[in-house]
């Protein structure tokens, strides 16, 4: 689920590569915080980018300071930290952990597990401090597994469910109440396309393993490319609507940066990568 809501850094310059840095550095020193650095492998473009949202839209105050890490031991980094960046922490972690409950599910991963038990008391103070999105997103993820194991499990449902895990994330208690339901369904609009692009790229390896997935109901069809991404630009279009709703200023370049073209990185590399199999 992680991985592809994530900048373009080609189409930044370098004040803005910079200003994305402070807060994906940020995020990650909360990280190691809150959960040492089990919690620290476990960072993410996609919680960067709510960060980065929460505090354009709730504008908390920053704090910037210049630190060294075990990664960047010479030169000191330009960090922010904030209430945005300590609330996309716990999703953070949160979010990660869940995976990894899921990649235990599904794949009886032992990396995983280890994972898992290492954050268990990381997610106990996590879920005490936020247990309403907490409850939201594991409740998303149970009913999302139910439709896996269904006997006809249906890719829409499937779809929903998942936005509706990433959705949960993005409200705060915090946030101005007039603005949680767009926040709301921005990020159930990004955790559907997520879904939707992941299928997409596991698609071919699940046919040859024999593994479900939603896409496989098309898999037959001439179309299919075209259809997936007629279906992608659909959500994108329908997250991208909800954002511009938002009254945003501060780092509007950045965000902007990851909505229109960052999350498309993933989809082109994709494609390149199958042009060539097919002239081979």
């Amino acid at each position: 689920m992680f991985g592809y809501i994530a900048p373009n850094p080609g189409a930044l310059n370098e004040e803005q590569k910079n200003r994305y840095r402070c807060f994906y550095c940020g995020l990650c020193r909360e990280l190691g915080r809150i959960s040492g650095s089990t919690g620290r492998l476990m960072l993410s473009h996609d919680m960067t980018f709510l960060a980065i949202l929460l505090n354009s839209l709730m504008e908390p105050g920053e704090k910037e300071e210049h630190l060294r890490c075990l990664l960047h031991p010479l030169n000191s980094r330009k960090i922010l930290s904030n209430r945005a960046v300590s609330y996309a922490a716990c999703m953070n972690l949160i979010l990660m952990d869940f995976k990894c409950q899921d990649q235990i599910r599904d794949e009886h991963s032992r990396s995983a597990g280890l994972r898992h038990e290492k954050l268990k008391d990381s997610i106990v103070l996590a879920r005490k401090e936020y247990p309403v999105q907490f409850d939201g997103i594991e409740t998303a993820l149970r009913e999302l597994w139910e439709e896996e194991e269904s006997e006809h499990p249906d890719p829409d449902r499937l779809c929903q469910l998942s936005g509706k895990m990433l959705g949960a994330s993005f409200v705060p208690e915090w946030a101005d109440p007039y603005w949680k339901n767009g926040l709301r369904r921005l990020g159930e609009g990004l955790g559907q396309f997520v879904y939707w692009m992941d299928a997409w790229e596991d698609l071919e390896e699940d046919i040859r393993k024999g593994q479900p997935n939603p896409l496989r109901k098309w898999e037959k069809e001439e179309d299919l490319e075209d259809f997936v991404k007629t279906t992608l630009e659909m959500m994108m279009g329908e997250t991208t609507d909800c954002f511009e709703l938002l009254p945003l200023e501060k780092d509007l370049d950045l965000l902007r940066n990851v909505l229109y073209s960052g999350v498309w990185q993933r989809y082109e590399m994709m494609m390149r990568r199958s042009k060539r199999r097919k002239k081979a």
